[in-house]
């Protein structure tokens, strides 16, 4: 089916397409009479305007967009992401805005998506996620002059604005929780070493052993996956002096790492303790069902949108230091046996 369009009207309203035009747009030109009647022509036959066109004469573009630099494979088996993505959409959809995703190689490929989408006005501003430490896609947003919110700290994200979660807190109370509990060797099993939440971590980790008098703990970094989880998993319960804790930096990887455990004929949580970050539904499903570290995902993402949103209307909305995660204990964590 053809989409309706301006020549439509003004066919049927037996007038010019100019004032159908006038009409549609609000302006001056025709009676109050003619406009009426356009608008009901318009709504009857369903007409709406071309945002896209809109966009090239300067208009909103009432989209924003976001270009996420990991293989889209394993994107839809991420809960974190659908998550995030879902809370953002919940946030843009009430304002009738629309999400432009894309899946890239790399930064530069991601930049260069966001120079296009910028430059041909297909958005109003766009999200940066996963930051680097020291990552040249922040100083190129901020001299593209787009709206841009950061989902991340904000010691890496310039003059953009960040919407971020205290990571650092999180770590500390997991690891006080886990020696409380009696145990002295623990492990985590975390990211890419190069994302600065990572390294926010990796930090939280080492400080809180130290200060506890720790001196068993290890970091292996992995790219996030089940596959690099359960290796790394193997690695470590094949140690002289294995783990008793173990601390993943995803739930997917604490699933693989779960997995690893029970083809070891170790016994979760008797013989190793495990912790998942994010905590999404797989926590739950599994047995035993892990403790996670809990945080409302949609929620996180609705607040990036809120912000974005309000930087796309002219108001410096500011940083938002979001809920930290918080530790939920479930049957996959106990006193070492």
């Amino acid at each position: 089916m053809r989409r309706p369009t301006i020549a439509d009207i003004a066919r049927r309203a037996g007038v010019s397409k100019g004032a159908v035009s006038y009409a549609l747009n609000g302006q001056p030109g025709v009676s109050e009479a003619t406009r009426a009647r356009i608008l009901a022509i318009a709504n009857e036959i369903g007409w709406r305007p071309n945002i896209a066109a809109r966009a090239l004469n300067g208009a909103r573009a009432h989209a924003v967009g976001l270009a996420l630099c990991r293989p889209a494979r394993t994107l839809g088996m991420e809960p974190f992401f659908m998550e995030l993505i879902s809370g953002i959409e919940a946030e843009l959809s009430a304002r009738s805005y629309a999400l432009l995703l894309q899946v890239v190689a790399d930064h530069s490929a991601e930049m260069t998506v966001y120079h296009r989408w910028w430059g041909e006005g297909r958005v109003d501003g766009a999200f940066l996620v996963d930051l680097h430490v020291e990552d040249p896609r922040v100083p190129e947003t901020e001299s593209l002059g787009m709206p841009a919110v950061v989902i991340g700290h904000p010691s890496a994200a310039g003059s953009l604005v960040p919407v971020w979660a205290d990571d650092g807190a999180s770590v500390k109370e997991t690891v006080d929780y886990l020696v409380a509990l009696g145990h002295r060797r623990i492990c985590r099993v975390a990211g890419l070493p190069r994302l600065v939440h990572t390294t926010i971590r990796d930090r939280a980790f080492t400080d809180a052993c130290t200060r506890l008098g720790l001196t068993g703990h290890t970091i292996l970094h992995t790219d996030y996956t089940g596959e690099e989880g359960a290796r790394a998993t193997r690695r470590l319960l094949s140690s002289p002096e294995r783990p008793t804790a173990i601390v993943y930096d995803n739930d997917i990887m604490a699933v693989a790492g779960l997995a690893v455990a029970q083809e070891m004929r170790l016994n979760v949580p008797s013989d190793l303790s495990i912790v998942a970050w994010d905590d999404s539904p797989l926590c739950q499903v599994v047995r035993p069902p892990l403790t996670g570290l809990t945080r409302d995902i949609p929620a996180y993402g609705a607040h990036a949108a809120q912000r974005l949103l309000a930087l796309i209307d002219g108001v410096d909305s500011g940083p938002l230091e979001d809920e930290a995660p918080r530790l939920t204990p479930r049957g996959s964590t106990a006193p070492p046996g």
